[in-house]
């Protein structure tokens, strides 16, 4: 679950065009939200916010319930994505997943209570597993 300090920060990155974690402290500061910039960073990584070339974009998914429950962890290794669930959900968990349609995903393939994911880049694997961690906790 995320916190109310990481929803109000993932809500100005979706309304707003945010450069500089100097802005966004200002912003959450006037929202009411003392934050140090260790701890805005660690926000940022745990509700899955990437800069692209000038601004921040939040991704965080919005984990259907079956997967939610199911999921039990995401890890990476170069550009393939492992998903590990509850023993005999992976298939489920895995078609839940595809009708997401995560940007950059190649492909899927799922076992028992394993989903591997291939991803187009090494990045897109660390962020996909950080944006699923961040819904999980």
């Amino acid at each position: 679950m995320l916190s109310e300090r990481q929803k109000a920060i993932k809500e100005l990155i979706d309304t707003d065009r945010i450069g500089t974690q100097a802005e966004l402290l200002a912003l959450l500061r006037e929202r009411g939200y003392d934050a140090t910039q260790a701890t805005l960073s660690r926000d940022l990584r745990r509700i899955g916010a990437q800069k692209d070339e000038y601004y921040y974009i939040a991704e965080a998914p919005e984990l259907p319930p079956l997967t939610r429950s199911s999921l039990i962890s995401a890890d990476h290794a170069m550009n393939t994505a492992v998903l590990r669930c509850r023993a005999g959900t992976a298939n489920a968990v895995c078609a839940e997943f595809d009708a997401m349609r995560f940007e950059n995903v190649v492909g899927t393939i799922a076992g028992d209570d394993t989903i591997f994911v291939l991803m187009r880049t090494e990045k897109d694997a660390a962020r996909l597993c950080a944006l699923i961690e961040a819904e999980l906790s």
